[in-house]
């Protein structure tokens, strides 16, 4: 008789996941993770925290060297889930403080500061070791992670991400707070694109979903797709080199 075929996994894929912000990239991301069995990091969390402490200390954020100082002093902490979700200032969870809408204001200007980003290049990488996991960011597929498994860029309008904003805040997107959502994501996109060090774009080779009238459940469903064709092709391909 012949040898019962052992059915091998789905690989653990290191998957990055990019766009602008407000697009659903950690709404989206953290869904198909916990769907896949896979953990889930919204790197923008990691500036958000250097943010809310250069605020809280008073630290000048067009300082970039006092600014990456304050790396080592935040991390991240997993959810029950696997989320990496929660922010530690020196053993305190601060996640709700960093969600500020102060923070909101001035964390483009942090992450900007090149220091920085050299200073949370190497933790962030540590955290994607080991595959498994879908990270989340502006510049993953692009600088953090190059040789990521899988490339996913998550795209919106401008408008259409103000108004998932403003409605998640109980506002009209046609109010004056709405359209000042608006306008500060239009600042925000404009700082991330022309930043000098890891710009805001679309790795050459990602795939982009387009999100402009989608349901939540379509996005997530369209990045659980895209995975598993992801898994389904590197699964065929180590089949193929043992033979």
């Amino acid at each position: 008789m012949p040898p019962t075929a052992v059915r091998s996994s789905p690989p653990a894929l290191v998957v990055a996941l990019d766009g602008p912000g407000s697009s659903g990239k950690s709404t989206v991301g953290a869904a198909a993770a916990e769907y896949l069995g896979y953990r889930f990091c919204d790197t923008g969390m990691l500036y958000r925290a250097v943010t809310w402490l250069a605020l809280a200390r008073d630290v000048p954020l067009d300082d970039e060297g006092p600014l990456a100082a304050l790396v080592p002093h935040v991390e991240l902490a997993a959810e029950a889930e696997g989320r990496l979700s929660r922010v530690l200032v020196g053993g305190e969870d601060v996640t709700e403080k960093v969600a500020s809408p102060r923070v909101d204001r001035h964390v483009s200007e942090v992450s900007r500061q090149p220091a920085v980003r050299a200073a949370l290049l190497p933790r962030q990488r540590a955290l994607a070791a080991g595959g498994g996991i879908v990270m989340a960011g502006r510049d993953i597929g692009t600088v953090v992670l190059p040789d990521a498994d899988l490339k996913l860029y998550l795209d919106a309008s401008a408008e259409e991400r103000a108004r998932r904003r403003a409605e998640q805040r109980g506002l009209d997107p046609a109010s004056p707070a709405g359209k000042r959502i608006l306008a500060e994501l239009r600042r925000r996109d404009r700082i991330d694109a022309s930043r000098p060090v890891a710009p805001l774009r679309v790795a050459p080779d990602a795939v982009v979903i387009r999100t402009d009238g989608n349901s939540l459940g379509q996005t997530i469903d369209a990045v659980v797709a895209a995975i598993r064709r992801r898994q389904r092709d590197l699964r065929g391909r180590r089949a193929a080199a043992q033979r």
